[in-house]
């Protein structure tokens, strides 16, 4: 084949996708991009291809050229993307190819080591991990070859944890992992609440393996086992109601964990003859036996659709055509894998699971016309779902003339249900296609779009403000555009309330957060009917909801058919990105003419402080500061620092954020009170705070007027306030991604900025 080529066919590229290729996919030398997007494609299309060899042995160059032009076309016209290792190493020296593996832990030291080690290797190479820790024995249970006792399997999830950390997979992608436990292993309490501090397991999603028994259990109010997985005995019993809170009450703080109903899994497992599943990729759309990988890519819905009399439908001839070359292409890459393990490659070969999904599909609903949170887009999602399977088996059986069944069909339940022979285990997935759609232009996987517009910063006092194309395009048609509009629009994020905008076009284009829990979980549902393997969605939830409603949702999940769940209420991390509205002006609440408080007096290095905290209807809102007789330039800062402090409360900031970015300053003279350091008088200002959120959550009433205000015993000490005082704050800064400033979504257990294509588990 030849190295120079004109293309057939340019690939169009927004700037943020543009932004992304250059950061994490094209071909560098010396820190240079020496890669064109075209050059890409064509170096991954031409890659694919030579697999065509192995079934033709005497196919010719022009032959494998044709096939590599049609797999070059089909991705630079965006119409389909290969998961992001694919990308990254097809004709590279790396040559890994695959997104998603599930490694075995067993219950031994050597194993557990064996497996950190092989999933050191896959991080490296750019893939996913995920793993079960429930054959793992319980804490505190007894190690006969030391005479020891166990450390339980959290603290194993933690070693796991630091290796990735230590690996970060080259700079291009993160490691990521799923962490997996059974909800009848006896440490499920420990494991369940396991990331409710944020700093601990950043490179793991967790989920919980609920099983069908334990799901009924909690219906019918029952107590259920825990059970030692190395003994197999009932260690002692839990209400299931308890637990299910448990888990509840742990996602509505934080998102995690996810919950994955392993029964149902199983029930689908094509090769149950093989063994059981146990674990799902990181994102947790690919269940998995021991040591498989399997490869994604997806198809962009928003490219599927064609224009009679000017009204858009979709395009089903094209569809087919489309999913044809994409069974085609993923087929071959597993042919082209260059696998990390031995055991890897030999069951990944024998079962060929591929999966191929969807993106895009928010804005194919809203080029129909049809409002995402509606029975007609479900009916949208049963009606093109079931095409993509129904032509995928198509296509795969058709490659089994070709090439052959995949190894173990005989063991498989097509064979048992005397189905026509299969190349490919498992064809279908839906994967959240973070970056993917970045690239492709398009929405996220089968998520609802996150926001209608949105504020890019671009240099230190640039802003561009990027607006969904079709909702431009629809203003200027209707005549409702103006850049004082898109500006708001960016601002809010949401378009729902701004009346100047036609209602119809509002209900078009509802965001995230303006759909209902329950159509998130439905039109999970309504894909997870045609789909052979699983579902990545997070349910994204507005801040008010209640714990009521994520157990609703865990339930309708269970009860509508889905395979797991996850969810993600805004602005439950302390280190979230702010979302849309917070990245426009914020115009702090006014002050009440009266309020009422606790004044405090702290001794710092500098004489004692006195500290008063007032709160309106709404919460803490102002802090005023006085220190000793001293005036001059102390005092001007001390108050500068008050000012700034109750703007940010009344403007909405977290109490917790202000407080972890003033613990912690040292100034040259702390002082000692309570037995505990108090460092400077900012430090000061955030123990204050700190003792009198304490104060209130203890539910103590506010002092009456002329009542003297002190603090008990019962409020923490500074000393014990300090203990965590040096974790550096401005790690993931609040309001920005950490690289680029853009703007962070939530989908499938990850955190992805739609600007330069950060990712990481949350």
């Amino acid at each position: 084949m030849r190295n120079k080529k004109k293309f057939s066919v340019p690939v169009k590229l927004t700037d943020n996708a543009l932004t992304v290729l250059k950061k994490r996919y094209l071909r560098t030398e010396n820190g240079k991009v020496v890669e064109t997007p075209e050059e890409m494609l064509w170096r991954v299309a031409r890659n694919i291809a030579e697999a065509e060899k192995v079934y033709h042995p005497k196919i010719s160059l022009r032959q494998m050229e044709e096939v590599a032009e049609k797999f070059y076309e089909m991705m630079a016209k965006l119409e389909f993307l290969p998961n992001s290792p694919t990308l990254m190493n097809a004709g590279r020296e790396l040559q890994q190819l695959a997104a998603c593996f599930v490694l075995p832990i067993e219950d031994s030291l050597e194993s557990i080591f064996e497996t950190i080690k092989n999933a050191a290797l896959i991080h490296k190479s750019g893939g996913g991990t995920g793993f079960s820790f429930s054959r793992l024995r319980p804490k505190s249970d007894k190690v006969l070859s030391t005479g020891g006792v166990a450390s339980g399997p959290v603290s194993f999830i933690k070693v796991f944890n630091a290796a990735t950390e230590a690996v970060k997979q080259g700079g291009t992608r993160r490691g990521a992992n799923m962490g997996i436990l059974q909800v009848d292993h006896p440490d499920i309490l420990e494991f369940i609440t396991s990331k409710q501090d944020p700093q601990n397991l950043t490179n793991f999603n967790i989920s919980v393996a609920t099983t069908d028994a334990f799901l009924e259990g909690v219906k019918k109010d029952e107590d259920y086992s825990l059970i030692n997985p190395r003994t197999g005995s009932v260690v002692k019993k839990l209400p299931a109601p308890m637990v299910f809170d448990l888990i509840v009450e742990s996602a509505w703080k934080t998102g995690e964990p996810g919950i994955v109903f392993i029964d149902r899994i199983n029930q689908n497992n094509p090769l149950p003859k093989l063994g059981k599943i146990e674990s799902t990729n990181p994102c947790g759309e690919q269940p998995l036996l021991p040591y498989e990988s399997c490869v994604l890519g997806s198809i962009n819905l928003s490219k599927m659709v064609k224009y009679e009399n000017g009204k858009a439908e979709i395009d089903f001839d094209h569809l087919q055509e489309i999913i044809f070359q994409a069974v085609r292409f993923l087929d071959n890459v597993i042919d082209m894998n260059r696998y990390p393990l031995a055991m890897i490659e030999t069951i990944s070969k024998s079962n060929r699971k591929i999966g191929l999904g969807v993106m895009g599909f928010a804005d194919l609903l809203i080029l129909l016309g049809i409002p995402y949170d509606t029975l007609e887009a479900l009916q949208i999602a049963e009606k093109v779902m079931s095409f993509i399977q129904k032509e995928g088996y198509h296509a795969s059986e058709k490659l089994a003339e070709e090439r052959g069944p995949f190894l173990n069909f005989k063991d498989s339940v097509y064979h048992s249900k005397g189905s026509p022979q299969l190349r490919n285990a498992t064809v279908t997935t839906i994967a959240p296609t973070g970056t993917l759609s970045i690239i492709a232009g398009c929405s996220s996987g089968i998520e609802p779009i996150f926001a209608v517009s949105y504020v890019r910063q671009v240099l230190e006092n640039t802003r561009l403000i990027e607006v969904h194309p079709i909702f431009e395009e629809i203003a200027r048609k209707e005549e409702f555009y103006s850049p004082q509009l898109i500006e708001t629009v960016a601002q809010k994020g949401s378009i729902q309330k701004l009346e100047e905008i036609p209602e119809s076009v509002r209900r078009l284009f509802v965001t995230a957060h303006d759909i209902a829990p329950e159509w998130h979980v439905r039109m999970q549902a309504a894909f997870q009917k045609y789909t052979d393997n699983a579902v990545s969605k997070t349910v994204n939830l507005r801040p008010e909801v209640s714990k009521e409603d994520v157990r609703k949702v865990f339930m309708l999940a269970y009860e509508e058919g889905c395979k797991g769940v996850t969810i993600y209420r805004h602005g439950s991390r302390e280190n979230q990105v702010l979302s849309i509205p917070r990245r426009g002006k914020i115009e702090p609440r006014r002050r009440p003419a009266v309020i009422s408080g606790r004044t405090e007096k702290i001794r710092t290095g500098c004489g004692n402080l006195y500290i008063t905290i007032n709160e309106d209807k709404e919460g803490l809102c102002e802090v005023f500061s006085h220190l000793g007789k001293s005036g001059g330039c102390a005092s001007a800062q001390l108050e500068a620092i008050s000012r700034l402090i109750s703007l940010a409360l009344r403007a909405g900031v977290k109490t917790e954020s202000i407080i972890k970015h003033l613990r912690g300053i040292r100034c040259h003279s702390p002082s000692w009170q309570d037995g505990g350091p108090v460092l400077s008088c900012p430090d000061a200002l955030g123990i204050s705070l700190e003792r009198y959120v304490q104060w209130k959550n203890s539910q103590k009433s506010l002092p009456k007027s002329g009542e003297e205000a002190t603090i008990s015993g019962e409020v923490t000490p500074p000393q014990e306030l300090n203990k965590n005082i040096y974790r550096e704050s401005h790690e993931n800064p609040i309001g920005a991604c950490p690289e680029c400033g853009g703007v962070i979504e939530h989908e499938g257990g990850c955190a992805v900025c739609r600007v330069c294509g950060y990712t990481r588990c949350i």
